[in-house]
Formats: C-alpha cells, structure tokens, sequence
C-alpha cells in the first residue's frame, strides 16, 4: 500500500523537534548567502545567477536521463535575462521549453500556481508532444491509457519500479486539492512548503512524463517564495542530481511508508543544505571569472577570443586545441592559430606539455 491509498491521505506529519534544528540552521545559511552575494554588486550577482540556473536546468533534466547542451542553455537563460555573454549559441525546443519553465518558476514565483500554468509548464518541455518516440498527452493530466502510472529509475529493460502513482480518475481532486495548498497562505515554514510540495506533486505524478522536472520547478518557487526573491544562488536539482541513489531510495521509502514523512523532511533539509553549500563553488568560479577579467582589462581581445576565454572559464572539458577553437568560434584553423598565438605571447594562454599535432592549451593559472 502506497501512501496516497491510506485512510489519512494526504494529511502529512512530521516531528517538529527532528526537524526545528536542521531548519534552523537552513535559514540562517539561506540569509548569509543571499547577504553574501548582494554584497558582489550587480553584474557578479547575474553571473552567479547564470552559472546557477544553467546548471539547475541541465542538472534537473539529467535526473530524469537527458542531456541538454550547456552552451545552448546558458545562452537561452541569458537572452531571456537580457545578460552579455558575447555570442549566443542558438538553441533548440527542448532547451528553450526548460529554460521557459524553470523562469517562469523562479522569476514568477509570487504569482499563484494554477493547473494552466502547470499545462503550459508541460507543453514546453514537449513541444512536439513526444516522449521519445512516444506520443504523450502534453499540456493535459495524464489519461492512463497505456496502463498505471509507474515511477520507475535505470535504464531500459532494468528499470527499478518506486512506487504507482494515483488512478487518473482521482487527478482533477488530488490537484485542486494540492494547488488550494500551495497558494494558501503558509501554514508552516516556507523552507518546509518547498519540501512538502515536492513530494506531494511528485507522489501524484499528474503527467504522462515530465513529473520530476515540473516538482522540481514547484520546490524552487516555493523556496523563492521563502526569500522572497527571483534571484537563484544554488540549486537543489544539481545537488539531487549528485545524490540520485539516496534520494529515490528516500522517495521509495516514503511511499511505502504512513503519513509520518520526518525522514523525507529531514532528507530534503539536508540536500538543501548540501545544496547551499555547494554555492560556494559557484561564488568561487564567479570571483575567479570576475579576477582574470580585470586582469586583462587593457588587452584587446575580438568576439572569437571573448567567447572561447568565456567557454575556459566556465570549465571547458578537455584540453583548447585549435581545432576546437575553430569550432567552438565557428572560424577556420588558420584563423583560430592567430587567435590563439597572441593569447599565448601575452600569457593568457599556456601551452601543454604535448607538441607537435597534440598541441593544446590552458588559461594560465595566477
């Protein structure tokens, strides 16, 4: 028996004694992070919210095994922020579809939740309204017509069964019921909101696909809506994404379990927590960013040497040869050799041990 068949559905529980220290703590990190970043001043603080919803977006779709082009998704979020990064990679319907979403989210997050928001959600990670090679019902609760909803993880032929989620019959009342919830004044802390609706949306898994990526946009508007803010400094998605095994073991767990949920509420708290703390790494690479920027203040670069610099410091894989800088600026070889040269002669650019036709080259470390 699944949680939501239980008499008591869904009145949820939990001890506010395991949870009042964690949420605490969760709190005052919250505050000095934001205080934090504020204190960076405009352009370093859309940096950081670039790099940080970039990888909320890649990192939430990966969960649910796709991945999107980095370079096409920070470019749709700066376009949509109105933010320079220099050349702008076009990007496709599903990028642009999560991209729309996870904004619409974030940046709307004091605007009620109602079921035409969440269809025009889906409708926008399934443009073509397939799955794959299936067709699905997009922008509609799904209809069960090829059997239960399961929620399953692995891959093809080895997927791991979590738990069933509720008939379609019961969807329109398990969502008018979550959706008055989640646009009720808060009851109960909004940190712990953001948890809650989570788990709730996700147990009810209204969609034929697309569930995890829509809970995930509706944890992330209730914890803006816990800062009062549209500005996103860390992502849960990226820490969820690390933590995987533990959090469908955790998932599992609670839907098998009654309607106590302390160890979900616990767990999340403590993601969360990791997930704050992994903003440091964000704020590190964004003040490393801002340094070189500044050092090279005097040195006349072009567009082709401003992007491919810009790609390097947002942690290019693998090693600049000047085929990938050709590619990467959509230029010749020989163009990217002159590109590259002066880069190297004023000690931006750093050759690697290899020669010959393995030359490659790194941003100088300082």
């Amino acid at each position: 028996m699944y949680i939501h068949e239980l008499q008591d559905w869904p009145r949820f529980q939990w001890s506010w004694e395991r949870l009042a220290e964690p949420l605490a703590a969760i709190r005052h990190r919250q505050g000095r992070l934001i205080g934090h970043m504020e204190a960076l001043g405009f352009n370093l603080q859309q940096e950081a919210v670039l790099q940080t919803l970039t990888a909320d977006v890649l990192k939430s779709s990966e969960i649910e095994g796709e991945k999107l082009d980095a370079e096409q998704v920070r470019s749709s979020i700066a376009r949509r922020l109105g933010l320079d990064i220099g050349a702008l990679k076009p990007s496709d319907q599903r990028v642009e579809g999560v991209v729309e979403m996870m904004l619409d989210a974030t940046r709307r997050y004091d605007e009620p939740l109602t079921a035409e928001r969440l269809f025009a959600w889906h409708a926008s990670l399934f443009p073509t309204a397939r799955s794959g090679m299936t067709k699905i019902r997009a922008g509609a609760w799904r209809d069960d017509g090829t059997g239960p909803m399961e929620v399953v993880s692995g891959p093809i032929g080895k997927e791991h069964v979590h738990f069933v989620a509720p008939p379609a019959k019961r969807l329109d009342g398990e969502m008018q019921a979550f959706l008055e919830w989640f646009n009720a004044s808060a009851d109960i802390d909004p940190v712990l909101k953001a948890g809650l609706a989570h788990l709730w949306s996700v147990t009810i898994h209204p969609f034929d696909d697309g569930n995890g990526r829509i809970a995930r946009a509706i944890a992330d508007m209730a914890l803006a809506r816990s800062e009062n803010s549209p500005q996103r400094f860390y992502s849960v998605s990226a820490q969820i994404r690390q933590e995987r095994n533990a959090y469908y073991d955790i998932l599992e767990e609670t839907q098998k379990g009654t309607m106590d949920i302390t160890p979900w509420m616990d767990w999340f708290l403590g993601c969360l927590g990791r997930a704050i703390g992994g903003a440091q790494v964000t704020l590190s690479a964004v003040l490393a960013k801002a340094r070189f920027w500044e050092r090279t203040q005097g040195v006349a670069l072009n567009d082709r040497q401003r992007l491919v610099l810009n790609r390097l410091l947002d942690g290019f894989e693998g090693k600049l040869t000047t085929s990938k800088y050709a590619k990467l600026a959509k230029c010749s070889q020989d163009t990217a050799l002159r590109d590259i040269l002066p880069l190297f002669e004023r000690g931006i650019l750093v050759r690697n041990p290899e020669g010959g036709r393995s030359t490659s080259y790194a941003l100088a470390q300082t």
